[in-house]
């Protein structure tokens, strides 16, 4: 009977250690994900024109994400995913910023040369020769 419930023991400890084991790698890896996704962000708005249309918060972003990937190399988890998450939203806000800029432009352009065909629609013609 002893030699079951140690049996039991060492079988119950076994699977307590691998979830446990199981448990921090899936941390590391949540790490590893949003710091790829805050990357990605990041590229995203720097083609969007974020550089130009928010420079604060693009510098914040890398600013973030270097805090993350040195959090991440330590081990650090949580506060790693949580520099990443913010890096992220910085980055889209950035690239959202750009978004708009480039529409506000085109929208004045669009104004203006609706402005110059209204003009040139209420000029009298000229009578052909």
């Amino acid at each position: 009977m002893d030699k079951t419930r140690s049996n039991i023991a060492r079988v119950s400890l076994a699977l307590v250690t691998s979830a446990f084991c199981l448990a921090a790698q899936a941390g590391d890896h949540v790490a590893d994900d949003k710091i790829a996704v805050a990357k990605a962000a990041i590229e995203h708005a720097e083609q969007a024109g974020g550089p130009e249309a928010a420079p604060v918060l693009m510098a914040s972003a890398r600013d973030k994400l270097a805090v993350a990937e040195k959090d991440n190399a330590k081990h650090e988890d949580k506060p790693a995913a949580a520099w990443a998450d913010q890096a992220n939203i910085d980055a889209q806000v950035a690239e959202a910023t750009a978004t708009q800029a480039r529409s506000a432009k085109a929208a004045v352009e669009f104004d203006a040369s609706l402005q110059t065909l209204r003009q040139e629609a209420s000029r009298p013609s000229q009578p052909a020769q």
